[in-house]
């Protein structure tokens, strides 16, 4: 073998050693993860909303997916067994960080992990519910964003969309089979709907026949109207709820801008707007140390919006036939 082919080799062979180390010397020293469950399904447009405003939260404080972070999205539905499955599967991956969006994701995670910090914006830490006693220093694994007293929000619901629809005489709420907020809203509503003239009505449902079946009978009376408060299940089959509404001639109140946007009658619930950036420096400041009990719970505001009587979904929904 001649000189120049043995050179070659070596030099072939010292490239292999060296292109791995190279590699890994550009690779972070350390790379966070940060873990996200949702009870919505990945093409919902709400759902990817909400990823990419954390996602832009995180970067705008300098952690970048993919560099030094990496976020791990979790899809489900509302059924409990699913977000239980999910759950545990996210935990299994052991992140640094995990941020729950909606009450029944909160619990479930919860019931897989009391060591990793969760992240939440979900009602169910509001006081009622007991899980969060101390919001100025949250003890154990969880801290972030909720209403503080949301069953409140049943009894304001029905006295905004009665400032729309004067005749309203029914209330139908109407939440997700299992939701840990249904017993308080149905006491809540019990208490204040009476006082503003309302018979109500609470339900639970499973599935859109079920949901389809429920509106349409409670639409054979005259004077009825819906609420929808924040329930994953209605973002999921927004459209779906609009288009019964819109079917029956019922007002309905929502807990999401997005109903109305969409053509719904009006929403009064929390602001989820910039809720992700908020969402982004918890989760930034958890990565760079900080415990959940570092973190107070943030109230998260209601807003109200409603379509003005000159736009035709109004007068169609509220007008007689």
């Amino acid at each position: 073998m001649s000189m120049r082919r043995r050179e070659f080799i070596i030099v072939i062979a010292g490239s292999a050693v060296a292109c791995p180390l190279l590699a890994r010397a550009q690779q972070p020293a350390s790379i966070r993860r940060v873990g996200v469950l949702l009870a919505l399904s990945k093409d919902n447009a709400d759902a990817q909303a909400r990823v990419a405003a954390l996602r832009g939260g995180l970067e705008a404080l300098g952690w970048k997916s993919g560099q030094n972070v990496w976020i791990d999205v979790r899809w489900s539905d509302t059924d409990d067994e699913h977000l239980r499955s999910e759950a545990a599967q996210l935990v299994g991956r052991k992140p640094d960080v995990i941020v729950a969006a909606g009450s029944r994701v909160m619990m479930r995670l919860q019931e897989q992990t009391s060591a990793i910090p969760i992240v939440f914006v979900a009602q169910a830490g509001s006081s009622e519910h007991g899980i969060i006693t101390n919001f100025a220093r949250p003890a154990g694994n969880l801290t972030g964003f909720t209403t503080f007293d949301s069953f409140a929000l049943a009894g304001k619901m029905v006295s905004v969309l009665k400032d729309v629809a004067p005749s309203l005489a029914r209330v139908l709420l109407i939440m997700s089979r299992g939701h840990p907020s249904t017993a308080g809203y149905r006491r809540q509503l019990a208490e204040d709907a009476p006082l503003l003239g309302v018979v109500p009505s609470v339900i639970e449902v499973g599935t859109t026949a079920e949901l389809e079946r429920e509106i349409t009978t409670f639409a054979r009376e005259p004077g009825g109207g819906l609420l929808l408060p924040a329930d994953q299940f209605h973002i999921q089959h927004r459209d779906f709820m609009l288009a019964l509404a819109t079917r029956h001639r019922l007002p309905a109140n929502y807990a999401y801008r997005s109903h109305v946007t969409a053509g719904g009658l009006m929403s009064y619930g929390p602001n989820q707007g910039a809720i992700g950036v908020r969402i982004g420096d918890f989760v930034a400041r958890i990565l760079s140390g900080a415990l959940p009990a570092d973190l107070p719970l943030e109230r998260l505001t209601i807003i109200a919006m409603a379509y003005l009587p000159a736009f035709p979904t109004l007068r169609r929904i509220c007008s007689p036939a």
